[in-house]
C-alpha cells in the first residue's frame, strides 16, 4: 500500500471505543451513527419484530466492517449488539466518505467487504429456504471455521465459538431444543462436536460434504492483497 494508504487506514483507526457484552453498539432506527471496525470480540446484527421474535443476520468476528449500509443510509435497520467484550475503532461518516476521496482503493476494499458480507447473506437465505437442519448447522459452523481461519482465529481441527444454542437457533430459523438435538446427531455421527465454547472438527471432508460447503465466496483476495 502507498503511504497516503497506510495514513488513511490509521485515520479509520483513530477512535477505538470498548463495549461490554449486551451493551447496544447501533440500534434499528437510529439515525447518523457510526460505524465501525471490529478489533476484538465477537458482535451478532439483528433484527427484531413487532412481537419481540428475532432473526440475528450475521455473526461479526475481528476484522469485519460494521454498520456500513446503516452508515451510507443515514439511519439503522437492524441492531449491532457485542455478544463479548468487543474492542473498535468508530469511523463516522464523513471521515469514510474523505478517506474514499483520497484512497480510491481503500474505497474499493471496502465495496469488497460488503460484497463479501452480502454473498454470505445469500448463502444464509438458501440454507433457511432450502437445507435441512443438518446442512444448514454444518454449513453454519464451516463457513465461521472459514472466516475464523483467515484471521488466524481458527484451525482445521476447530475453533473457540462463543456462541449459544439459542443464538444458533435465532440465527438458522430453528429452535434451541432442534439445535441441540442436530448439535448431538452431528457429534454421534462423528463429524463435528460443538461443547463448552469450542467447536471441534472430527471429520472435516465428510462435514464439508455433507454441506456442500464451498468456501470460495469467502476467500478469495480483496483488492488490497493482490
Amino acid at each position: 500500500m502507498s503511504s497516503t494508504e497506510l495514513e488513511a487506514l490509521d485515520k479509520l483507526h483513530g477512535h477505538r471505543r470498548v463495549f461490554s457484552a449486551g451493551h447496544e453498539m447501533v440500534h434499528q432506527g437510529q439515525m447518523d451513527q457510526s460505524a465501525y471496525i471490529l478489533a476484538s470480540g465477537w458482535v451478532c446484527s439483528y433484527k427484531l419484530l413487532s412481537n419481540g421474535a428475532r432473526q440475528i443476520v450475521d455473526f461479526q468476528i475481528p476484522g469485519d466492517f460494521l454498520g456500513l449500509r446503516s452508515l451510507l443510509f443515514r439511519t439503522a435497520d437492524h441492531n449491532i449488539e457485542p455478544i463479548t467484550a468487543v474492542e473498535a475503532s468508530e469511523v463516522l461518516a464523513s471521515t469514510l466518505l474523505g478517506i474514499f476521496n483520497i484512497a480510491p482503493r481503500l474505497a474499493t476494499a471496502v465495496l469488497w467487504a460488503a460484497s463479501r458480507d452480502e454473498a454470505m447473506v445469500v448463502e444464509h437465505l438458501v440454507g433457511i429456504g432450502r437445507r435441512d437442519a443438518k446442512e444448514r448447522l454444518a454449513h453454519f459452523l464451516l463457513e465461521l471455521g472459514a472466516r475464523l481461519k483467515l484471521v488466524g482465529l481458527g484451525s482445521s481441527e476447530g475453533y473457540a465459538c462463543p456462541l449459544s444454542q439459542y443464538m444458533l437457533a435465532d440465527a438458522l430459523g430453528l429452535s434451541a431444543v432442534h439445535v441441540n438435538r442436530v448439535l448431538r446427531e452431528l457429534r454421534e455421527d462423528g463429524l463435528v462436536t460443538f461443547q463448552h465454547g469450542q467447536v471441534t472438527f472430527h471429520d472435516l471432508q465428510a462435514l464439508v460434504c455433507l454441506a456442500d460447503f464451498d468456501k470460495a465466496y469467502l476467500d478469495h483476495d480483496g483488492p488490497l492483497m493482490k
